[in-house]
């Protein structure tokens, strides 16, 4: 290739290269050639080559060797060679780079020009690659064109204002009278850039937007003209007169209407024009009403203007372009905690987003029909939220749920309904469900003692037709274990007769306990439930005791660690077998998956030593799983034999201390001396025993015998075993 070869057939050479290497091959020759002719004194082709290295550059192989070449010809008399010249600074310089400082005094020269071409050169070159620096040193000259008799040069000045004052704050006030005298102008594109500018003026400054507030009655003139005038051929577009310039000067009402009302009233008229008068069939339209719809929003409208405002969002519902629609859910989504009657009425239009193909519309139409949720919609609300459930996609079931969950809490009609609706959830998306829905469950279906005979019957049904959903598994294992009593005997008439027996019962939470479906967390819930089955029926017990040793031996520690403890109620303490796994009492949920001091969520934080490793989360929640003895006991007899009666009552001083209370009496007729007692505890809790009272029983219950364990901290689970000697 020649080193005289146009750049139309330098582009054609590229075009048709069949490898990249071969298109490398090409540009390295040019490159080589621009350079060496870059090196002649009296180079006739400056403007042909440097236009050749441009375009080099547009496909991103280097070119910064035509940096000087660019700053030799931005200084050249030629307004040909200028034009490229300022051309490849825009492009090949930035403010990071030294040679962009030997430009400065060009560029001072050009704006002097009387040429406006060449003065507009210089202008844009400013507004696009000027440091602070330049800026500094050139915002006298822009100042002083922004007050120019041209037309042209205002417009192109006041841009270049609008780079200045975003490079350096301090010189806004330098422009803040001409952006003022600006908005006189007749010509569309200076009145646009001096919008522009005023606008960047009050963002940056909140004294300049007082100063500017004055300027709304100007501002509302020259909208209403651009609203009212006739077809312009030079500023029509779709039928909507400048829209360009009606978006800007909408933004700037916003901002200066933001937290006033002497102008908002001001402009409250105008709005009210603009959104009944604008064509809403076009898209040129549709930004028009957007950005009139978030100025109404923003400021402080009437109550009619802002319904409105909301009612043109919910034409927006009904476009067919989907971005219309998604820039309307997500404007009502703003509004709705404010104008929550107004977004109701499109209620049945959002709705039918859900069904939208669309991932980012569905996601917000889920998120804006969650908000419209309240207590005289709750229950079709909610009929459609479960139907949107079962088929919506797996990314958006984790917070369908949740809100769902979220919902019944705050408006149920009914625990009943509330309970049914959980319920209903879990078994469509119990595997999306969040960690603390179990312990949640459990807490309210423990309150709702009129209903334990219904829920233990419909959980007992749910179980028998699936046990893939975990979390509807654990809850069904934990009501089947407390409630075991009202399944076999208790008389639900709120469901169809079914035959239960104490051999099915067991038969289910066998299943789940073979289950490989199951996890860790669930057997462990299965197990405890079993156990506690043994002292609610009475033909099985052996069966239940059996089934409880097999696990003794099991390969998860949690779970074996279970089965030892249980096998020794079955065994050496069978006579306190009915007061550990009595009925648990109402559960008083005293902050987010606490309840009366137990941790249930999974993802809640367990403070451990510096030094000691954490419990795995999943252990934790298998910890949880089971039934803690000092978190369900306020005081409780746990000896009383031959006369000796010891009681423990357990308070709790803070989310992870408990302190434990052990109370002997002496009720027979002679005392008793040597006594003691002691504590076991699992490796994770950390146990300080105080000094007993003493050491003797006074008798006849004369005097009481205390010991103390105070401080007993990291507890995930606590076992106590009294021992008396």
């Amino acid at each position: 290739m020649s080193p005289s070869v146009p750049l139309q057939e330098m582009i054609r050479a590229i075009r048709s290269a069949r490898t990249q290497c071969e298109e490398r091959g090409v540009i390295q020759r040019e490159c080589a050639a621009i350079r060496a002719q870059f090196r002649q004194a009296d180079n006739g082709g400056r403007s042909h080559n440097l236009a050749k290295l441009l375009y080099v550059h547009m496909l991103g192989y280097p070119a910064h060797f035509g940096q000087m070449e660019c700053v030799r010809m931005i200084a050249s008399p030629r307004y040909s060679e200028k034009r490229v010249g300022y051309l490849g600074a825009m492009m090949l310089l930035d403010e990071k780079q030294d040679a962009s400082l030997l430009i400065t005094n060009s560029i001072k020269n050009d704006l002097s020009n009387s040429n406006q071409y060449i003065q507009s050169l210089a202008l844009c070159t400013l507004a696009c690659m000027g440091s602070a620096e330049m800026c500094r040193d050139l915002a006298p000259e822009i100042d002083r064109l922004l007050r120019a008799s041209n037309s042209y040069i205002k417009k192109k000045a006041a841009l270049c204002a609008v780079h200045i004052v975003r490079k350096v704050h301090d010189l806004g006030e330098l422009f803040t009278k001409a952006a003022r005298s600006l908005l006189t102008e007749k010509n569309h594109g200076v009145v646009h850039g001096a919008v522009v500018l005023i606008t960047e003026l009050c963002e940056r400054n909140s004294e300049t937007l007082e100063r500017f507030r004055k300027t709304v009655p100007d501002l509302v003139q020259i909208m209403k003209g651009l609203v009212i005038s006739g077809y312009s051929p030079d500023h029509d577009v779709a039928g909507i007169s400048d829209p360009f310039l009606q978006v800007r000067i909408l933004r700037l009402l916003r901002i200066l209407g933001r937290n006033n009302e002497a102008a908002s009233d001001a402009m409250n008229d105008l709005l009210a024009q603009v959104a009944t008068n604008t064509d809403s069939t076009k898209t040129v339209g549709n930004a028009v009403l957007y950005e009139t719809v978030l100025t109404v929003l923003d400021i402080k409208s009437e109550s009619g203007l802002r319904v409105l405002a909301v009612n043109i969002l919910g034409r927006f519902l009904l476009n067919n372009d989907r971005n219309i629609r998604y820039i309307a859910m997500t404007s009502l989504q703003k509004i709705v905690g404010t104008d929550h009657n107004a977004v109701q009425r499109h209620r049945g239009t959002i709705v039918d987003c859900l069904k939208d193909q669309d991932a980012s519309v569905k996601r917000r139409a889920l998120e804006l029909s969650l908000a419209l949720v309240s207590a005289s919609n709750i229950r079709s609300m909610m009929k459609e939220l479960l139907s949107f459930l079962s088929s919506c996609p797996p990314e958006l079931r984790s917070q369908t749920a949740s809100g769902i969950f979220n919902a019944a809490e705050r408006y149920a009609p009914s625990q009943r309904w509330h309970i049914d609706t959980i319920l209903h959830v879990l078994t469509t998306a119990g595997g999306d469900v969040r960690d603390e829905t179990v312990p949640n469950l459990i807490q309210l279906i423990t309150n709702t003692s009129e209903l334990h005979c219904y829920t233990v019957h419909k959980l007992y049904r749910a179980l028998l037709s699936d046990i893939s959903q975990q979390p509807l598994v654990q809850v069904a294992c934990w009501c089947i274990g407390e409630y075991g009593d009202l399944l076999l005997t208790g008389e639900c008439q709120e469901t169809e007769p079914v035959q239960v027996t104490e051999d099915y019962v067991l038969d289910v939470l066998e299943t789940v306990l073979q289950s490989h479906m199951s996890s860790p967390s669930t057997r462990g819930f299965a197990l405890t439930a079993t156990m506690k089955l043994s002292t609610r029926i009475t033909e099985n017990v052996d069966r239940i005791r059996s089934i409880v040793s097999i696990y003794g031996s099991c390969i998860d520690v949690e779970l074996q660690q279970r089965a030892v403890e249980y096998n020794a109620l079955f065994k050496k303490y069978d006579h306190m077998r009915a007061a550990v796994l009595e009925r648990m009492p109402v559960i008083e949920k005293n902050s987010q998956g606490h309840t009366n001091g137990e941790t249930i969520k999974e993802s809640q934080t367990v403070k451990v030593k510096p030094g000691e490793p954490q419990q795995p989360a999943n252990q934790v929640q298998a910890n949880a799983a089971f039934y803690t003895v000092f978190s369900i006991v306020a005081t409780v007899t746990v000896y009383e034999k031959d006369g000796v009666t010891v009681t423990l009552s357990c308070e709790k001083q803070s989310d992870s201390g408990l302190t434990v209370t052990l109370t002997a009496s002496n009720s027979t007729e002679s005392d008793i001396r040597g006594f003691t007692l002691q504590a076991a505890v699992p490796k994770s809790v950390q146990l300080h025993m105080k000094a007993p009272s003493g050491d003797s029983l006074p008798a006849r219950g004369t005097a009481k015998l205390v010991f103390t364990f105070a401080d007993m901290s990291e507890v995930y689970e606590t076992k106590v075993s009294p021992v008396t000697s």
